[in-house]
């Protein structure tokens, strides 16, 4: 079965991104059908962010970090960016998605990892 993971590294602090809430949701239409919210664990990751019984399917997807909190917890301010949304599309449902985030305060930047 495929999944989606991520893994968030705070680059200002040259640490794994631990307690960092996100959510994953699929497109439907014009609105977006939430599937799951996480946590970061203390490597910065969540392994599978599909729930239980769902199945990874072709369309588009948004992750969405919360990391407003996130930066006040761990640097004293709310940074730059309260949000990250993180938008792409799934077009073979037997592949693993890998999305990772890399945060610091006032800058972003992600790819499609393995």
């Amino acid at each position: 079965m495929s999944t989606i993971s991520t893994h968030v590294l705070d680059t200002a602090l040259g640490r794994p991104a631990e307690g960092l809430v996100l959510s994953l949701a699929r497109q439907d239409g014009d609105d977006w059908r939430q599937l799951t919210r996480q946590t970061t664990n203390a490597d910065g990751r969540v392994g599978d962010l599909l729930p239980a019984g769902e199945s990874l399917t072709q369309g588009t997807y948004r992750m969405l970090f919360e990391t407003a909190a996130y930066l006040e917890a761990t640097h004293g301010s709310r940074g730059f960016y309260p949000y990250v949304p993180i938008i792409f599309e799934v077009a073979a449902d037997d592949e693993h998605y890998h999305v990772p985030l890399l945060l610091s305060p006032f800058g972003i930047s992600t790819y499609r990892g393995s």
